[in-house]
């Protein structure tokens, strides 16, 4: 990480991705229902990335989460748990135990990683996408369908097989706007404002396959994603293709 760019505090679903568990303060109840903790390993929705689901355990009750979302800034948490169904919540100051629900979560994780690899698999500008529990797509600036969908479905398998690292590093916004080749999206800017950008690599030094902007969570290592499939192609405008990707 540059010395300009400092990490900065984060909630632990971004620290610790695979953390299943987590007992925490309530920091304070929302009107509709909602509930805020002091940290959350539960990811809320953003970025094509659904929120996460679980439950919330505490000394005489407990609550299924159907998932979360953002706080707005100032809010006494920086995720908002939603409830599934309206039943009486925790109060604020409890200590509660958050419990992920793991395998939904890791499967988003490993579709997310993918649509990754997808982006470099087809080498064009992305103009949207979505993560599921199941398959993904991404939308391209793609004026013609590929020629060779089974060779873009082995290159991909083939970096799954390769077992390459995912991990984060940090840049300043000033250094990304100085590499503006790094942001892939058309449609959704990487999240910046705070002097900080936390990028996602796959691949390290010379075996380095990609490096974009990105807040959501991934898998370890290229390994963990699985067997990989293309799926339909749908035209989405004169320009603009949608190609969906499915775990094996």
């Amino acid at each position: 990480m540059p010395e300009t760019a400092k990490q900065p505090q984060q909630q632990s679903y971004r620290i610790h991705p695979y953390a299943r568990d987590l007992e925490v303060r309530v920091t304070g109840l929302t009107d509709e229902g909602g509930i805020y903790c002091a940290d959350s390993i539960f990811y809320p929705t953003g970025g094509g990335q659904p929120g996460d689901s679980g439950k919330l355990v505490w000394d005489g009750g407990e609550i299924e989460i159907a998932t979360a979302v953002k706080a707005e800034p100032g809010a006494p948490g920086a995720v908002i748990l939603v409830p599934a169904e309206p039943q009486p919540l925790p109060p604020v100051g409890a200590q509660v135990q958050q419990h992920l629900d793991w395998e939904r979560r890791h499967r988003h994780m490993r579709v997310h990683t993918a649509l990754h690899l997808l982006s470099v698999a087809i080498p064009l500008p992305v103009t949207g996408g979505q993560i599921g529990s199941e398959k993904g797509r991404l939308d391209f600036d793609m004026p013609e369908r590929p020629e060779d969908l089974e060779a873009i479905e082995r290159q991909l398998n083939d970096w799954i097989a390769q077992d390459l690292k995912v991990v984060e590093h940090w840049i300043t916004d000033a250094e990304l706007e100085a590499q503006p080749d790094l942001v892939k999206t058309l449609s959704v800017a990487p999240p910046k404002g705070q002097g900080w950008v936390r990028l996602v690599a796959i691949g390290e030094e010379a075996d380095r396959i990609d490096l974009q902007p990105c807040g959501g969570t991934h898998v370890a290592s290229t390994g963990e994603i699985g067997g990989l499939r293309i799926g339909k192609i749908e035209k989405k405008g004169k320009m603009n293709r949608r190609v969906h990707l499915h775990l094996a």
